[in-house]
């Protein structure tokens, strides 16, 4: 069964759904599975310091989906070409799961990488990508849940049932909520983005004189940032290095109890793409489906 409560975009918001939604699940089943949206810099950093710091939960494993498209996507292949085999754009690319690896590390839990194989991915870019994750010395898992759905997700549940229990760890905070607004910005960013600096514009700075005017400043940060790139320009891709993330503004969040920094040029209204998926999807006369990813 899945637990539908709440389901914020971990780009623009918290990424992730309520404290109810995981108790309840925890109050029904052994093992309850939290899915926190788009890479480990966003919704995963966001449900580590906003949920289980103000919620007192913590997992027991935390699971990182790594699909090679979307690192030889980070290696430099255009979008329309990510279903060819290109093993050295895929070389190229892994620094950005590597990086998220690494973060990973920084709230002391205990990691488990997932790939999520699709029809197209060969197999030497499958052992590639294994193989930098056990050099690593994180668990591995390939996920064929495209082809084989749940079937194909018996080994990666079969090693989360054999690692959360054994795991010793509990989370730690990247920030301490007592530290000022700007400090847990910047750590943020330096630790998680792997930012050189942060910049405030003259309107981020003014919003930061709100938030201490209102008695906010001991709250949690919600970044506003783009999921397309480590840093907040998505065109910087694979793992950037000698960026600046410019706050451009900060809005409150008083009832959630978080201040959220806008950055680069994210807007924190969602919409569709200008060529939605739904086009290319369609049904014909004998049921079957045509279309899909």
């Amino acid at each position: 069964p899945a637990i539908i409560h709440g389901g914020p975009f971990a780009n623009i918001a918290q990424g992730t759904n309520t404290v109810v939604a995981t108790k309840m699940g925890l109050s029904l089943s052994e093992f309850v599975v939290t899915e926190a949206g788009f890479g480990f810099d966003l919704g995963a950093e966001k449900f580590l310091d906003i949920k289980c710091e103000s919620s007192g939960l913590s997992p027991n494993a935390v699971v990182l989906v790594a699909t090679i498209r979307a690192l030889k996507y980070h290696g430099g292949v255009p979008v329309k070409e990510v279903a060819k085999p290109n093993v050295e754009a895929l070389k190229k690319g892994i620094v950005n799961m590597q990086k998220h690896i690494e973060n990973m590390s920084l709230f002391g839990i205990c990691p488990v990488v997932a790939i999520n194989k699709f029809a197209t991915d060969t197999d030497e870019e499958i052992e590639f990508v294994k193989k930098t994750a056990e050099e690593m010395n994180v668990p591995v898992s390939v996920v064929d849940v495209w082809g084989k759905g749940g079937e194909g997700a018996i080994d990666l549940a079969e090693k989360i049932a054999k690692i959360a229990p054994q795991c010793g760890c509990r989370h730690k905070a990247l920030y301490d909520w007592d530290w000022t607004p700007e400090k847990k910005i910047e750590t943020i960013a330096k630790k998680i983005y792997g930012a050189e600096a942060v910049d405030f514009t003259q309107q981020a700075k003014n919003d930061l004189k709100k938030v201490y005017e209102l008695g906010l400043d001991k709250v949690a940060v919600c970044m506003a940032k783009t999921q397309k790139s480590l840093s907040d320009n998505p065109d910087l891709l694979g793992r950037p290095k000698d960026f600046v993330v410019t706050v451009r503004q900060i809005e409150v969040a008083a009832g959630a109890k978080f201040i959220v920094p806008i950055t680069g040029q994210i807007m924190r209204m969602p919409g569709l793409p200008g060529e939605p998926a739904s086009e290319k999807i369609d049904v014909d006369n004998d049921g079957n489906i045509s279309g899909l990813f």
